[in-house]
C-alpha cells in the first residue's frame, strides 16, 4: 500500500534516514509508475542530478548533482511539537521508561542545559512541570492541535527546537504562541521560508530573550521583518546564513545586547555602519565575515565615534585585516573593552608575538582583555612606554617637539599613529638619549644599572646592581635570596623610576624579564619579605 502524500508536501522539509530535504517535486516521472518525490538535498553528495531525468527537468537545484526521486514512504515528514516532547521525554502511552541524553547548546560564548531525558527528575515526568525543552532532531514539523501545547506545557521557558523538519517561521510562531512565558528558542539547522513582506505582528514572542537562527538560510531583510514580534529580544544568533549585506534597524532591536554574525560573507567592512547605531549593542561578533577593513568617518584622530555607543567586546578573528589602520580605529569606540582579533592577515606583521600584542594594547587605551587575556596594568604601562619609544625617531622626523609651541607632527603620521600625542602627554616628551640608534646588542648594552632597597629593612643599606635586562624576575629574586639570605618565594618586588614619581609598579609574574616592565637603568628596586 503506498504511503499517503501530504496535501501540503510541496516545499515540505523531509528526512530519509539521515539525510535532509526538501521537497521540490510531488507527482509521476515517465515512464514509471507511482508517485515519486523529487526531493533538494541539504548535502549534495546525497544526491543524483539537478532535478531532471531522461531529458525532461522536474524541478531545479542548487547543485548540479543536489537533487534525487524518492518514493514517499521513504521519507519523514516529520511529527507535531507534543508528539515530540512525549516521545523525548518518555511520557507517551507506550513508555514507562526514560531514555536518550541531554542537550547542551552553545549560544557564543553562553552555555544552556536542555534537559534531556536521563536527567528529567521525577517531578518532569509531568509535562506541565517541564520548563527547559530539548527535541533536537526529533523530526518537529508543525505544532499540532490548536492550544494543545498550551494547556499541556504550561511552565516551558526555554525550547532547543534545533535541527528538526520545521519548513516555515509561521510554524515557529505556531508552537511559541501557546507557549506563555517563552525566554529562550533555538531554531538553528531548520531551512525555512521566512515572510518577504510586513505581515501582521504575532504576540508569540513578547517575552523572548535569546533567539538563535543559525543555519537557517534567513536573510537581513527578512531578520528585520520578524523582528517587529521580537520587542524585549536581547541576543540573536544568525550564523551560517550567506548574510552579504545589512541594512538600517529603523525601530526593531533595540534591546539587543548581543549579535553573532559569523561566518556569513559581509559585502565589506561598511556594512557595519548600517547597524551602529543600535543603541543597547554591548556584544558584536563577527568571526570569519570576509571583513578586510573597518573605519569609523564621522571621528577624527583621537576623538571617539558616536557609532556604537555601548559596544564593549568585539569578536574580529578569523577575516582579512591587513592594515594597522583599522586597528587605530577600534580605539575611538567609546565602550570597547575586550577584543577578539587572532587568524587576521595583520597578525603576521611582526616577527615576535609579544611586540604585536604590545602594539595592539597601546593603540587602543580601554581594552582590558585582548584574544581572551587580561591586560594586566604592568603590561599597559610597558607596552605604551615602548610604543612612545619605538616610534620616537618617527615622530621627531614627522615634526614632532619637545617644546610644545614647536611641537607639530604631521597628519600622516597622526594617522599612523593617532595615540601618540596623548601618550607623551601621560609619560612625557621621549627624552633624546631613549631614541639614539640601537647599539649593537653587546652584553654592556643589555645590562641595567640598578639600585636595590629594602624600604622595610633600614637598616640594610642600598645596593647597586648591573643586571641583564633579560633577566626574569624568578633570577632576580633568586640573586637576592644569595644577597639577603632570604627565600626567594617569600619576597616581593616592586620599583620605582624617576618618571614616575610616587608610584610603584609591581614586578608580579616570575616569568617575565625586566625589560617587560621597562626598567630602566637608574631606576629603584624595592624588596620587601
Amino acid at each position: 500500500m503506498a504511503a499517503a502524500v501530504p496535501p501540503d508536501a510541496l516545499g515540505r522539509r523531509v528526512a530519509c534516514g539521515t539525510d535532509y530535504g526538501t521537497v521540490r517535486y510531488v507527482g509521476s516521472v515517465s515512464p514509471t509508475a507511482g508517485i515519486w518525490l523529487g526531493v533538494e538535498w541539504d548535502d549534495p553528495q546525497r544526491g543524483k542530478h539537478d532535478g531532471s531525468y531522461e531529458g525532461t527537468q522536474y524541478f531545479k537545484c542548487r547543485h548540479p548533482k543536489g537533487g534525487s526521486f524518492i518514493r514517499p514512504n521513504k521519507a519523514n515528514f516529520g511529527v507535531d511539537f507534543l508528539t515530540a516532547v512525549k516521545d523525548r521525554y518518555g511520557l507517551n502511552d507506550k513508555q514507562d521508561a526514560l531514555c536518550g541524553t541531554g542537550d547542551t547548546v552553545v549560544f557564543g560564548t553562553k552555555t544552556v542545559e536542555f534537559v534531556g531525558m536521563d536527567s528529567v527528575a521525577e517531578q518532569q515526568r509531568q509535562l506541565n512541570k517541564l520548563v527547559d525543552i530539548s527535541v533536537r532532531e526529533c523530526a518537529v514539523s508543525h505544532a499540532g492541535q490548536e492550544e494543545e501545547i498550551s494547556r499541556t506545557c504550561v511552565n516551558m521557558r526555554h525550547i532547543n527546537l534545533s535541527k528538526n523538519l520545521i519548513s516555515s517561521w509561521e510554524t515557529v510562531i505556531a508552537i511559541a504562541s501557546q507557549v506563555q512565558n517563552l525566554e529562550t528558542l533555538n531554531v538553528s539547522e531548520n531551512k525555512m521560508r521566512f515572510p518577504s513582506t510586513s505581515t501582521f505582528t504575532s504576540s508569540a514572542f513578547s517575552n523572548l530573550k535569546i533567539l538563535a537562527l543559525n543555519q537557517t538560510e534567513i536573510t537581513w531583510t527578512e531578520v528585520l521583518l520578524c523582528a517587529q514580534g521580537w520587542p524585549v529580544l536581547e541576543e540573536l544568533y544568525l550564523s551560517s546564513n550567506n548574510i552579504t549585506v545589512l541594512e538600517r534597524p529603523d525601530n526593531v532591536l533595540q534591546t539587543l545586547k548581543l549579535l553573532d554574525l559569523s561566518d556569513n560573507q559581509l559585502l565589506d567592512g561598511n556594512q557595519l555602519h548600517l547597524i551602529a547605531h543600535l543603541p543597547r549593542l554591548e556584544q558584536l561578533i563577527l568571526r570569519n565575515t570576509g571583513i578586510s577593513s573597518i573605519y569609523f568617518p564621522d571621528a577624527g584622530f583621537g576623538c571617539k565615534t558616536k557609532m556604537f555607543p555601548s559596544l564593549k567586546r568585539l569578536a574580529i578573528n578569523e577575516n582579512k585585516i591587513s592594515q594597522w589602520s583599522s586597528i587605530n580605529e577600534l580605539d575611538k569606540l567609546p565602550s570597547l573593552r575586550a577584543l577578539q582579533c587572532n587568524n587576521n592577515p595583520i597578525m603576521d606583521t611582526e616577527k615576535n608575538p609579544e611586540t604585536l600584542i604590545q602594539l595592539i594594547i597601546a593603540k587602543i587605551s580601554q581594552l582590558e582583555v585582548l584574544n581572551n587575556c587580561e591586560i594586566l596594568p604592568a603590561e599597559r604601562r610597558g607596552a605604551e612606554l615602548d610604543y612612545r619609544k619605538i616610534f620616537g625617531k618617527d615622530w621627531l622626523e614627522a615634526g614632532g617637539h619637545w617644546n610644545p609651541e614647536k611641537n607639530k607632527p604631521s597628519e600622516e603620521f597622526l594617522a599612523a599613529h593617532p595615540r601618540y600625542p596623548i601618550l607623551c602627554l601621560k609619560y612625557g616628551a621621549p627624552e633624546e638619549g631613549e631614541l639614539k640608534r640601537q647599539q649593537p646588542l653587546t652584553l654592556k648594552n643589555q645590562l641595567l644599572t640598578l639600585t636595590i632597597k629594602c624600604p622595610e629593612k633600614p637598616e640594610q643599606k642600598p645596593v647597586e646592581k648591573k643586571l641583564p635586562e633579560s633577566m626574569t624576575i624568578q633570577k632576580v629574586k633568586g640573586l637576592l635570596y644569595r644577597l639577603f639570605k632570604i627565600p626567594g618565594s617569600d619576597l616581593k618586588l616592586s620599583y620605582k623610576s624617576s618618571k614616575l614619581e610616587g608610584k610603584e609598579v609591581e614586578l608580579d609574574n616570575d616569568l617575565k624579564p625586566l625589560q617587560f616592565y621597562s626598567i630602566e637603568s637608574g631606576d629603584c628596586v624595592l624588596v620587601r619579605w
